[in-house]
């Protein structure tokens, strides 16, 4: 099962929209290096399928890769019907391990009080760098079996 890397998103803060910045490093038990959410024990870096983004496209609301604070925007995984414990290989040598589907979202965001719903909290996944390495917009992104 393949995907690609459509947007690299990186943040200062926790709970705002990331920005796009085509390529990072991500280290090993850390996550997304100068991003405000590396160093979280499970949820060193987050992930949302464009599969999800559209969802809340088709409410109205345009939306982009990066407004939801993910770190890394896919498409072609449905990533949050994955188990948790599935491991990804990312571009040429990182590999991410599926860590937890969803969160608890305590502040409702811009985009929940928009139109009412927000895929983040159901759809977003987080994962542990378990091999790091660079990962840039156009990357392959696929399920590693038996990992």
């Amino acid at each position: 099962m393949n995907g690609t890397v459509i947007s690299v998103n990186i943040g200062s803060e926790k709970g705002r929209k990331k920005l796009n910045v085509g390529t990072c490093l991500l280290v090993e038990d850390l996550g997304m290096a100068g991003d405000a959410h590396a160093g979280m024990e499970i949820r060193q870096v987050s992930l949302l399928a464009m599969e999800s983004i559209v969802k809340i496209r088709t409410k109205g609301l345009d939306v982009q890769p990066g407004d939801f604070a993910e770190n890394l925007t896919t498409r072609g995984i449905i990533l949050h019907e994955l188990p948790i414990g599935t491991r990804f290989a990312v571009g040429g040598t990182v590999i991410l391990e599926l860590s937890q589907i969803g969160k608890v979202c305590h502040d409702r965001c811009a985009i929940f009080k928009q139109v009412g719903d927000c895929v983040m909290p159901r759809e977003g996944v987080f994962a542990k760098v378990i091999t790091g390495g660079e990962v840039q917009v156009g990357d392959v992104i696929r399920v590693v079996p038996g990992m």
